[in-house]
């Protein structure tokens, strides 16, 4: 797995996980990087990720469990 800066698991939340990965996006400085951690592949994300000038490396680590490395172009 790649050093990052922060990890976000959101494998086990009640609430769409989708406000706290764009405030976590927000907070990200140019130089670092986010590990989120999810159940499934986040497909809809990665429009998002492209739109908002973010390079990203998805990883499935096992069959409930996805790793994506994000951080800014």
């Amino acid at each position: 797995m790649t050093q990052t800066d922060a990890v976000l698991d959101v494998r086990d939340r009640d609430d769409p996980p989708f406000p706290v990965i764009s405030d976590a996006l927000d907070d990200l400085g140019p130089d670092e990087s986010l590990l989120l951690v999810n159940r499934f592949e986040p497909e809809p994300l990665y429009d998002v990720l492209e739109d908002r000038v973010f390079d990203y490396e998805t990883e499935r680590v096992d069959d409930g469990e996805w790793h994506v490395t994000i951080e800014r172009e």
